[in-house]
């Protein structure tokens, strides 16, 4: 399977000492954010429902010589994802940032199948986590980013809303849901100083998930850019909207899928 990976190294610092957390940050995506946000000198809380391989990966962090917490999460769980916040305030003592990043993605345990025959549970789950897990996140950090009057959250959407993906209507109104949700809190906490913005991947491939490599190889004939799309392709906008570089940007979405959107 194709593909470009990148080391990413400390140049400028852009994100120096800024609390990040990044929501299923375990593994996957979530692991790259925060690979990249640690590389720019930031301090980064691993949460994911996974609670071990939370604690892994900000080993790993604290190993490199940054700073990390590991936090377990569920983040469709009002309870939880305040503690999440509790607990990066009382390690930290502030977060200027959060990644929604944890979802319930097509990919597992699923079920693909049209409107009419979609079960309601299987609806009900995957809204749970893929926005109502934002929304409760943002909920939680909201307050005291308001208190201090800065904050940066990025959202991920996905490419499939963009397309209207077929079969998969449940994800696919998740993460339309996810764009609204950014557009009108960018409106709601601007004032306070508060960016709000979106990340929209397109398929992407990793070490977490369990496909052949030519579930990624077919989608490249539909990119501008013809290889497979790797979670390193998603950080540098990650690490751009956490930055100063976007402190006047606000309520946007990028899509990140190679060109494909713009078939």
């Amino acid at each position: 399977m194709a593909s470009a990976r990148r080391v990413w190294t400390i140049a400028v610092g852009r994100l120096d000492d800024r609390v990040i957390i990044v929501t299923g940050g375990a593994a996957g995506i979530g692991r790259a954010y925060i690979t990249g946000f640690v590389a720019e000198g930031a301090k980064v809380v691993v949460a994911d429902i996974d609670g071990e391989g939370a604690a892994t990966a900000a080993a790993e962090v604290v190993a490199g010589g940054g700073e990390a917490l590991a936090v377990t999460v569920d983040v469709s769980d009002v309870g939880q994802t305040e503690a999440m916040a509790k607990a990066t305030l009382d390690r930290f003592g502030r977060i200027d940032g959060l990644v929604n990043n944890a979802a319930i993605a097509i990919r597992v345990k699923h079920v693909n199948a049209p409107v009419e025959e979609l079960p309601v549970e299987e609806w009900d789950r995957v809204i749970a986590v893929n926005l109502r897990g934002p929304f409760l996140c943002c909920r939680a950090v909201l307050p005291h980013m308001k208190s201090r009057g800065y904050g940066k959250i990025i959202n991920i959407a996905s490419g499939t809303f963009f397309k209207g993906t077929p079969f998969i209507s449940n994800y696919v109104a998740s993460k339309g849901g996810v764009i609204g949700l950014t557009r009108t809190l960018a409106r709601e906490a601007g004032k306070s100083g508060i960016t709000v913005n979106c990340i929209a991947p397109g398929l992407t491939a990793s070490e977490t998930e369990e496909m052949p490599a030519s579930h990624y190889e077919a989608r490249v004939p539909d990119r501008a850019i013809k290889r497979v799309e790797v979670p390193e392709d998603l950080v540098g906008a990650a690490i751009f909207f956490m930055s100063k570089d976007s402190d006047f940007m606000t309520g946007q979405t990028i899509i990140i899928d190679g060109g494909v959107a713009i078939n």
